[in-house]
């Protein structure tokens, strides 16, 4: 499921999505008030709560979000639902009511969901313990590639883009003439200064845009090392290894970049990515300028063609 999107940034999606599933269950909650009297009981609402939320950041939610930060997500949501059923003693006693009656098994039907809560409860545990030992060793179907081959074109925002005879807009001259030598020309220059080449204001530009989405993997130096690094396998890239962009040419960077991880061919996917497909949030001149700031930072040069 490809799931919602809206421009921007997956942030304005999650909390849109998130409101309108609250809106919606407050609203059936009313009519189910109005016409039978009574509304969802709190056991039930806040079980239905954690529900709704696990399905929309594991099936709604796009690009879809790593495990670790589902797991995140997931134990925010269970502390928030337990501190709002627990706010006053009467949303407490009504939470606990069915969990207690189950317990004592006080009538015939709640001693019937114990005893199938007895049953199934452990045949689950024991099934989740078997698939989490169990080995899965397996031959890779293909040979691994750690940097695979790009596709010959890619569509990108409605526009289908040849990787062979693309080149970045921005690297030019103070003419505005494209020219592949000018990063060497104002490497140790100065992006923020106010006489600036046109070069070095896409720079800056492509730095801004950086240090808004991508450092936050990446780092603040581009060292793969950023504060959510060490929640991926594989960590994120490291663009000051000469082993990274110093190897790639710049259209196989802007792939990677407006493809992300889910946009790997197959032989890619031992080393898949975590990283979402940014021009589902950034236009291509976006991704363009974060580019020439990774280069321009980095001092490594992107490799041509020829």
């Amino acid at each position: 499921m490809k799931g919602l999107w809206i421009p921007g940034s997956m942030p304005i999606e999650l909390i849109f999505v998130e409101i309108t599933a609250l809106i919606l269950f407050l609203v059936g909650n009313y009519y189910l008030k109005k016409a039978y009297g009574k509304g969802v009981p709190r056991f039930f609402q806040a079980v239905l709560f954690v529900l709704a939320a696990y399905t929309i950041f594991k099936f709604i939610i796009y690009p879809p979000i790593p495990s670790a930060l589902l797991y995140t997500y997931m134990g925010l949501i269970c502390l928030v639902v337990f501190l709002l059923i627990s706010s006053t003693d009467s949303s407490w006693k009504e939470f606990q009511d069915p969990i207690i009656k189950t317990v004592e098994g006080r009538t015939p039907r709640f001693k019937s969901i114990r005893m199938g809560f007895l049953v199934v409860l452990p045949i689950l545990t024991l099934y989740g313990t078997y698939n989490f030992v169990l080995p899965t060793f397996q031959e890779p179907i293909e040979l691994r590639t750690v940097h695979p081959a790009p596709p010959a074109s890619i569509p990108v925002h409605g526009k289908n883009m040849v990787l062979q005879k693309e080149k970045s807009p921005f690297r030019v001259n103070e003419k505005g003439d494209y020219d592949e030598q000018v990063q060497n020309k104002y490497r140790e220059s100065n992006p923020w200064a106010k006489d600036a080449a046109p070069y070095l204001k896409y720079v800056r530009e492509g730095g801004e845009i950086f240090f808004q989405y991508c450092h936050f993997c990446h780092g603040d130096n581009l060292n793969g090392r950023g504060m959510f690094a060490f929640a991926f396998n594989p960590i994120p890239a490291n663009f000051t290894d000469p082993g990274t962009i110093a190897q790639l040419q710049e259209t196989f960077v802007f792939w990677r970049v407006a493809k992300g991880g889910i946009g790997l061919p197959r032989e890619g996917f031992p080393w898949a990515s975590a990283m979402p497909p940014w021009e589902k949030h950034l236009t291509t001149d976006e991704i363009w300028k974060v580019i020439e700031f990774e280069y321009w930072h980095t001092g490594y040069y992107p490799r041509t063609w020829e």
